[in-house]
């Protein structure tokens, strides 16, 4: 299916020999809880910024999260480039986005990264802009007056209009897919969320409904467990979506 897999996504488990194609996208569960064990070995793969900034976390738990996705990251990318984790090094956009830094690998891949509570979600591709994003499911979130602050105006009567039972799971897709747009475009909240429109209602496919720039993005919603609410945005329509669990 080109653009991917829409609904029920399968999450598989990977070939012994990772291969990314010009035409994939995968995107990687990770569950974090899993890593305890081998968070000394993950935080000596990574740069000394990131020791750095994981070492200014306040609580141990956020710091343990921090080094786990970045730790895994690294893991990732050095099979997909045949490279040690340790040795690769990344530069940084205007609005904090990551990327490979140039000269020390291919730079043609592209990746974005997102977690919540214990789970995270890893996207790759080749040559074009991804952004994904993972939220833990909480309905008094879901409650509070953020649509209203954040959503466009279509957004927002769309969302009030469902049925109240629905609403939760409307106000993640919205915001999921919202998010993973933003990060795909690497242009923060300098792009604001108003601006743009995403389909919210639940069993309806995710897209992009309206923007202030002609579209040439796609969104799709993932599902990677029952507790939380996802999505990926990719730049383009031809490619096939692989998903892959750690």
């Amino acid at each position: 299916m080109t653009g991917g897999i829409t609904i029920g996504t399968l999450w598989q488990s990977p070939a012994e020999h990772l291969s990314l194609g010009g035409d994939e996208v995968h995107v990687w569960r990770v569950k974090l809880d899993r890593l305890e064990a081998r968070l000394q070995e993950l935080l000596l793969t990574l740069a000394e910024d990131e020791r750095s900034r994981a070492g200014r976390f306040y609580f141990q738990r956020d710091r343990d999260r921090y080094v786990a996705v970045r730790g895994s990251l690294r893991a990732l990318l050095s099979s997909y480039l045949n490279r040690k984790p340790g040795e690769l090094r990344f530069h940084y956009g205007a609005h904090g986005k990551p990327a490979l830094a140039n000269g020390s690998t291919d730079d043609s891949i592209c990746f974005n990264v997102s977690y919540s509570d214990e789970m995270a979600l890893l996207a790759f591709s080749r040559g074009r802009e991804i952004g994904v994003d993972i939220e833990r499911i909480r309905t008094e979130l879901a409650r509070e007056k953020i649509a209203e602050r954040f959503f466009s105006l279509r957004e927002v009567d769309s969302l009030f209009s469902l049925p109240p039972d629905t609403q939760t799971e409307a106000f993640f897709n919205c915001w999921t897919r919202k998010e993973a747009y933003i990060k795909a475009r690497g242009e923060g909240l300098s792009l604001p969320l108003e601006t743009f429109t995403v389909s919210l209602v639940p069993g309806e496919p995710a897209a992009l409904l309206s923007t202030a720039e002609p579209s040439g993005w796609c969104l799709r919603e993932l599902t990677p467990d029952p507790s939380y609410a996802a999505a990926l945005a990719v730049e383009g329509y031809d490619w096939q979506l692989k998903c892959w669990k750690s």
